[in-house]
């Protein structure tokens, strides 16, 4: 191998090293971004972009409308979206009866999430599987507490937009909101892009989920039937004391967001496995 050739590729390999390294560093800052308290402010001519709850009035904040929880939306104001069987099947005995509700999840992951957030998708892209599994095991439920930080923080609507949308998915079922959840973190823009304040985009990403799209379904986000729900949401979490999204907590402790105490898949499994033998 000539020297030039073997220079070429220290290069290359300098390069890719380089790369990764930049990318390592832009995943811990977004990871930090989760656990600051502080709210930050947004130079939107400058590209910059928070992920903060604001206090303050803006367009996704506003009081008015009717509060329309969606179908299945439990807790206090049933401002929560449930995900994941409540209660675990126990196994059907030697008689061959049908199966019996075993005992509730022993574990439950809150998240408090906005489909704008570009840090709500990297805790998507990395978890989904694993908490998919873990929900479909009877192990863990999710509790989703659906925000718009950022139609507040860069304004537009596609926050709200999108989180109506979903709760509209839910309407028509837990397994139709889960699918279309999936969906909308899979598809999302940058957030400096309000790609989601047009519905007739969230019905044709909703078309990928078989059965969702019906004429229900369509008048549902078209009407904004559940604005006054997300709103109300996102006015409780504005007080709730948490500042950022996604925050994430697992029965009730904060779980993800400090560089010092990184969560990984592997990680959450452990845990979640620990409540179960609980």
């Amino acid at each position: 191998m000539s020297q030039r050739n073997r220079e070429g590729k220290r290069g290359a390999r300098e390069r890719l090293r380089e790369q990764r390294e930049r990318e390592r560093a832009r995943a811990k800052r977004k990871r930090t971004l989760g656990v600051l308290g502080a709210v930050v402010a947004v130079f939107a001519a400058a590209g910059a972009v928070g992920m903060y709850a604001s206090t303050s009035a803006d367009d996704s904040g506003k009081s008015g409308g009717s509060v329309v929880p969606p179908r299945g939306a439990v807790g206090k104001g049933r401002l929560v979206i449930p995900s994941g069987k409540a209660e675990k099947p126990e196994k059907p005995g030697k008689s061959g009866k049908a199966e019996k509700p075993g005992k509730a999840a022993p574990a439950t992951l809150t998240v408090y999430e906005d489909f704008r957030c570009p840090g709500c998708k990297q805790f998507e892209d990395v978890f989904r599987t694993t908490v998919h599994e873990l929900q479909d095991d009877g192990r863990l439920r999710v509790e989703y507490h659906l925000v718009t930080i950022i139609d507040g923080n860069l304004g537009g609507t596609g926050s709200l937009r999108a989180a109506n949308a979903a709760a509209c998915a839910q309407d028509r079922g837990a397994d139709a909101f889960r699918a279309y959840h999936d969906v909308l973190y899979r598809h999302q823009a940058e957030e400096t892009r309000d790609v989601y304040a047009d519905n007739d985009r969230l019905i044709k990403l909703a078309d990928t989920v078989p059965g969702l799209v019906t004429p229900a379904f369509r008048k549902c986000v078209e009407d904004g039937r559940h604005d006054g729900w997300v709103r109300k949401s996102n006015d409780v979490f504005a007080h709730s004391g948490y500042a950022a999204t996604p925050t994430v907590l697992l029965d009730g402790k904060s779980v993800y967001g400090d560089p010092d105490k990184p969560l990984s898949p592997n990680k959450l499994k452990r845990m979640v496995l620990a409540a179960t033998r609980d």
